[in-house]
């Protein structure tokens, strides 16, 4: 100890010296301070270090009896040495007056004579060390948890028992938990000693094992716990002989679950009886334990397994297996393992000055989970708008007080233990620099000027603080440059701000030397506050400005969302929704708008309740809803809660399987096939289908079958040969069968198909040759007794051998291509089994020449076929249709010309139905069959265009593919987020950027619209962020008036006539800096690449500056030549109402040329309007929901001011946004900022910091335009710089004004 401390005085002579050498000249009170008993401080300093204060030992958590003595250590370190005291159960105790408790020196508690009754129990409890520095603070130990044992209770007794010897025996004594230490078995009244064969368990149970003759006799547990000691029943444990027969094999005492702590050990009891005698083994998560070679695992008497110094690792399930060779028998149990709280990063001591914010760093592990709480200097830490727990456990301290200083801890604490860890803060004096660059628990916020400061002049207070821009959450502030340093090059500023009322300030710095406007975010609505702008130099801090009085903007007192919103469902048609009373309700609420919607849908629908509960019914069965509660006051809707999701109860299907179809497979078997019920009608996950069949002539006798999971056919197999079976299905959910499909028939084969031989040669082959490619046609051969796998189709110029192409049985045609034309094939057909090949059938064909343009491919579609032998082939279905259902299903109709008119399916006959896209151009054909004339495709992509075919299958006879339908699905919202987001800056403009990016990949529509989102913090709220609306055919936005030097976030959302997708991820881009000599602190507006600057002084030819009599005479020339102007504009008018009064055929003409709507007709000598032009970017008149190009490539928005500047951009949602009501969720109406902003916006969306400064009309324009107006006789009149739109065409714009003026 005495070493420790040498060491700490070497360390604060070491920061003596250091101290002194940084802050040479400055004073510090050290002396005074030390006699006040105040923290020390380094002479000469002014900077005081940081005090050494910590416990050296805590007290545990300590198990005692009635009766005893009890010692709970602590001593804790500081100089001087601290007060210790104790805490029980959160309240001090009084040790002055107390005859049982004591205060040892060291600072530990004594309690003699542990008093513990049934009804008083004045030790028991929760106890806490407490030390105190005066002048310094406080620190708190952990807490430790004292137990007494209760009185002695026996959860269970020995019973007697007979054992044969050789085998082992269990004697059970339970009692409480914190009785088991003092329990003790006794052996005929005598005390029992213990070994490696008699073992006591953790519960207190005796185990014996391989009994012999010594261990019978009477048998009894002793609790002593402070009183006196209390028996148990004594038992009888008798040996018996080995009777040399086997016994089957018995747990007598099996493993149970175990919750340990990382570091105890751990016990799972396993004693097995029987005859062989059996061995125990252990397995862990189905791996074998090796408990001979482990040094923490042991095998104790019996079987049990004792693991040693838990690990983490040592979690899972434990199997215990007894096995004598006759019989095997298994048991297992958890072992669950936690871990006490442990400090991965401590927190930190910390020097600041007033005003500054700082964060307190802990971070924690355990298992559980630990929970963090904060004290500060022994007393709580209670979150406030100015103490905040951020990132879980940090502890965060806005605009800091000279009170704030003392000693911090973070307490962590779980179901296992607890863990104090502490640090220190000490506030400066302003003109005391902190001697060290900031740690890392300053926010980058309020990182202060840490340099050393120097002597010199310092700045005086800047001048003309104003807050340019005022909203309900944030202020901008700005101002000009001390009078002291007009040009304020190298000054940084600070800006302090408070509440009115409160003295605790904040401070916000600016980012770099020479800026002059800050944007205080964060504010609370319609409250004072109180600023106040301080510059720096490289000398220190100078004077502030005078304090400045601010309000923000009030919000429209609606109510705040309803907290804890659940629902559940009661049944599979009902749930049950409940919310609690708005925090936040700014006033009665009159009642509450309960939202629900299907997922999966864009329909919402909504039902007032008064209540704070209610129970929708109506809804379909296990479908996923979607619910939302927004409260009403006076003053309209409120804040929409989150959306929660639940689904209705499962029940049993509602519909049969669909598709149901029959195909014979041989003389004794027949494959089943089906879909699953439609999707509505499912009711819950399909488990599996019950198949049920009979004989048709013997309909009493019916056969079930289950299948399981999602199959969705089945063989069924031992039918009797040439016999008519019907067929049903029904699907299962856990809740039971749904109803069955339809009765359906097929008949066996008399006999089986023949594969003992080769299948005959085919009954017909035909070839029609073309350019490059020859189609063979082919009919089955006549015996239809002999199986045919497949056909084999050979070819070659003079020889079929040269290639060789097989194709499936069902098969009648093939296009040869790749062919060489004006040339001679020879082809040869083969049908073949598994037996081998047919007797092949020869065809020859000679290609046509290159100039031969008159072959049809659609010949393969309509082939004549020669006639086939019976059975004849099927005619393929005719008549399919396509017609969509919605963005995934579409249904296939056909109809089938070898049915009777009516169309009435009466054999064994089903279709197959094939589908496919062509995009991607490689997609393979997806199929399934039917046994009706139309089937249901789902699982379609939305907006996508797919081909369908039918061919129809009877017995063993098969049609072509039908001509083919078309169909495209219906659009959805898109399933992604634009892609390739890019953000540029626009060259020469700094504070203009360009927003690139692609379209979705998976669109699902067309695109009619995206929404750029961006601000400058990406963890705002998304209602908070600054949109763009872009039009759907444009892939590229600029955004302008950005900040400069200023990260921004972007994100953008995609939209078509569904409605909006997901958002991309954030991309950030970092505006540039300020460039060019416009004065520090100042905005360059964005002129363009061709702006020129103004003739001045610094561009004489000369090199001196224009004179006054120069610049005078330039203004007398303007005016003059702006009069004359004027004069002949008034002349010509005249000139030309006259004309056109005498002429009213020329008035109606030029009054349409005039309009745009004709052309001017007549000759040269017709009067015709002058060909003017208005150079005036303001007056440029584009309607921005129209798109004039079709192929734009950029648009150009300034950032607008509020959200009432933004308009949407088309009105492609309207049907979908007046269906959600409103309710301030978003989608309410094109005059509503919610309606782009998102569900959630309620109160209108405010900007990033941007320049309040509104572009300056020219001086030329208001004559320029004026000038127009008197020539086409339209009044127009200017009001504030905006030029009203309506009644001015575009043609009025561009042709009619006279004079073009450059000023």
């Amino acid at each position: 100890m005495a070493a420790e401390r040498g060491a700490r005085r070497l360390l604060g002579t070491s920061s003596f010296w250091l101290c002194c050498l940084l802050l040479l000249g400055r004073r510090a009170p050290g002396a005074a301070a030390a006699r006040s008993g105040s923290p020390p401080q380094s002479p000469g300093s002014g900077v005081r270090t940081f005090t050494p204060f910590y416990f050296l030992v805590e007290p545990v958590d300590t198990l005692s009896s009635r009766g005893s003595s009890v010692i709970l250590n602590c001593s804790a370190y500081s100089e001087p040495s601290p007060k210790i005291e104790w805490k029980k159960d959160g309240t001090f105790l009084n040790l002055v007056s107390d005859d049982r408790r004591q205060l040892l020196p060291d600072g530990s508690l004594f309690i003699t004579n542990v008093v513990h009754a049934k009804h008083n129990k004045p030790d028991e409890g929760y106890y806490q060390c407490v030390a105190t520095v005066e002048n310094l603070g406080t620190i708190v130990s952990r807490t430790a948890k004292l137990t007494v044992a209760s009185l002695p209770r026996f959860a269970s007794q020995p019973e007697p028992s007979s054992v044969y010897a050789g085998n082992s025996a269990v004697l059970n004594c339970e009692v409480n938990a914190d009785l088991v230490p003092f329990v003790r078995w006794e052996q005929n009244r005598q005390p029992l000693l213990l070994d490696d064969r008699v073992i006591k368990l953790p519960s207190g149970t005796l185990v014996i094992s391989n009994v012999t003759e010594r261990d019978g006799g009477l048998y009894r547990c002793v609790v002593e716990s402070g009183g006196p000691p209390k028996y148990s029943d004594e038992a009888e444990l008798k040996v018996l002989p080995d009777p040399e027969v086997t016994s089957n094999l018995v747990f007598l005492k099996q493993p149970s679950s175990l919750v340990r702590v990382i570091g105890q050990s751990a016990v799972l009891p396993c004693v097995a009886l029987g005859l062989p005698t059996p061995t125990i083994r252990w397995m862990k998560n189905e791996e074998a334990l090796d408990t001979e070679s482990s040094e923490r695992l042991v095998l104790l008497a019996g079987g049990s397994l004792e693991i040693s110094d838990v690990t983490e690792d040592d979690a899972g399930t434990y199997f215990c297996i007894a096995d004598n060779g006759n019989e095997t028998i298994e048991a297992q149990a958890e072992l669950t393992v936690q871990a006490q709280p442990e400090f991965l990063k401590q927190p930190t001591n910390i020097y600041a000055h007033e005003s500054m914010d700082i964060i307190f760093e802990c971070e924690v592990t355990g298992k559980p989970a630990p929970t963090v709480k904060w004290v500060k200097n022994g007393d709580m830490v209670i979150p406030s708008d100015y103490f905040k727990i951020v990132k879980e456990h940090n502890l965060q301290v806005l605009g800091l007080v000279k009170s704030d200083e003392g000693f911090y801890q973070c307490i962590a604490e779980n179901d296992v233990g607890n863990a104090q860890a502490g640090a220190q803060l000490i506030i400066l004096e302003h003109d005391v620099a902190i001697p060290t660059l900031p740690p890392t628990s300053l926010t980058s916020a309020t990182t202060d000027h840490l340099a050393p400061a120097t002597t010199g002049p310092l700045p005086s207070a800047p001048r003309d603080v104003v807050a340019s821009l005022v909203s309900t959450r944030f202020i901008k502030l700005t101002w000009r440059t001390p009078a002291s340093d007009p040009h304020g090059d190298n000054l940084t500023y600070s800006v302090f701000y408070t509440k009115e009322g409160i003295a605790r300030e904040r401070v916000e710095n600016t980012s770099h030397p020479g800026e002059m406007q800050v944007t205080i975010q964060n504010l609370m609505p319609a409250t004072v506050y109180i600023f106040r702008v301080m510059a720096q130099n490289k000398h220190g801090s100078g004077e502030s400005s005078a304090p400045l009085r601010v309000e923000t903007q009030p919000e429209v007192q609606l109510p705040g969302p309803a907290p804890n919103i659940r629902a559940y469902a009661t049944s599979p048609t009902s749930i049950t929704v409940t919310w609690e009373t708005p925090l936040s309700g700014n006033g009665e609420i009159q009642n509450y708008k309960l939202y629900y919607m299907e997922k999966g849908t864009d329909k919402e629908q909504d039902v007032d309740v008064s209540s704070h509960s209610h129970t929708i019914n109506g809804l379909k069965k296990y479908t996923e809803y979607s619910f939302r509660v927004v409260a009403y006051n006076k003053h309209g809707p409120g804040v929409s809660t989150q959306d929660v999701a639940v689904r209705t109860l499962s029940d049993v299907p509602s519909a049969a399987p669909q598709n149901l179809s029959l195909e014979v497979r041989n003389s004794k078997s027949i494959m089943i096939h089906w879909q699953p019920p439609p999707p509505a009608t499912q009711n819950g996950q399909i488990t599996g289908y019950k198949i049920r069949y009979r004989k048709a002539s013997r309909k009493s006798d019916v056969t079930e079958t289950l299948v399981t999971g999602t199959q969705l056919s089945q063989l069924i197999e031992g039918l009797d040969r040439g016999t008519e079976y019907n067929f049903r299905v029904a699907a299962l959910t856990i809740n039971g069968t749904g109803p069955a499909t339809d009765w359906l028939s097929a008949e066996t084969f008399e006999s089986d198909l023949d594969e003992t031989r080769v299948p005959d040669v085919p009954s017909s082959l035909h070839v029609r040759p073309l350019v490059t490619s020859i189609v063979v046609s082919w009919t089955p051969p006549e015996n239809q007794n002999i199986v045919v796998r497949g056909y084999a189709i050979g070819y070659g110029i003079g020889s079929p051998h040269a290639q060789t192409i097989k194709v499936d049985y069902k098969q009648r045609y093939y296009t040869i291509e790749n062919l060489d034309p004006s040339s001679h094939y020879v082809i040869t057909l083969k049908a073949f089994n598994n037996v081998g090949e047919g007797i092949p059938l020869y065809e020859s064909a000679v290609t046509r020449p290159h100039t031969d343009t008159s072959e049809v491919d659609l010949f393969v579609i309509n082939a004549p076929y020669t006639p086939v032998p019976d059975p004849t082939p099927m005619m393929p279905p005719v008549g399919v249709q396509a017609s969509i259902l919605s963005h995934d299903t579409i249904r296939i109709t056909w109809a089938d010309n070898s049915l009777p008119k009516h169309q009435k399916i009466t054999d064994s006959r089903y279709y197959t139905v094939r589908w496919k896209t062509n995009i991607p151009a490689n997609t393979k054909y997806k199929n399934a069959n039917a046994t009706t004339l139309s089937y249901l495709v789902t699982g379609l992509k939305a907006n996508t265009l797919y081909e369908f075919s039918v061919m129809v299958t009877k017995g063993r006879r098969s049609s072509t593919w039908s001509m083919t339908a078309h169909g495209t699905t219906f659009e959805l919202v898109p399933t992604s987020p634009p892609k390739d987001v890019t953000v540029v800056s626009k060259e020469g403009k700094p504070r203009t950027i360009i927003v690139n990016w692609q379209p979705p990949s998976e669109a699902n529509g067309k695109i009619t619209g995206y929404i750029i989102y961006y601000s400058t913090d990406v963890n705002a709220e998304i209602h908070d962020w600054v949109i763009e609306p872009v039009v759907g055919n444009r892939l590229t936005h600029q955004i302008q008036e950005l900040t400069l030097d200023t990260p921004y976030y972007f994100k953008i959302q995609a939209r078509n006539s569904k409605g909006m997708g997901p958002m991309s991820e954030a991309v950030q881009f970092r505006t540039p800096k300020a460039s060019g000599s416009a004065g520090k602190g100042s905005r360059l507006p964005d002129l363009g690449s061709d702006y020129k600057p103004p003739m001045s002084g610094s561009n004489s030819p000369h090199g001196s500056p224009t004179s006054p009599l120069d610049s005078n005479m330039l203004l007398v020339i303007i005016v003059s030549v702006g009069v004359i102007t004027i004069v002949v504009v008034v002349i010509i008018a005249v000139f030309c109402t006259r004309r056109t009064t005498s002429h009213q055929k020329k008035k109606r003409a030029a009054c349409k040329s005039v309009n745009g709507s004709h052309k001017y007709k007549g000759n040269s000598k017709d009067v015709k309007p002058p060909d003017l032009w208005i150079h005036h970017e303001r007056l440029e008149l584009k309607p921005i929901d129209k798109s004039p190009d079709p192929n734009p490539i950029m648009t150009d928005t300034p950032i607008p001011r509020n959200s009432q500047d933004i308009t949407p951009v088309d009105n492609s949602m309207d049907s979908n946004i007046h269906q959600r009501r409103n309710s301030y969720r978003g989608h309410e109406s094109e005059d509503s900022m919610s309606t782009l902003a998102g569900r959630r916006g309620m109160r209108p969306k405010m900007m990033m910091p941007f320049d309040s400064q509104p572009p300056q009309p020219r001086t030329g324009d208001s004559w320029r335009v004026k000038a127009s107006v008197l020539f086409t006789g339209i009044f127009l009149h200017q009001s504030n710089g905006e030029w009203p739109h309506k009644n001015l065409g575009r043609s009025l714009v561009t042709k009619d004004v006279l004079i073009h003026s450059k000023g």
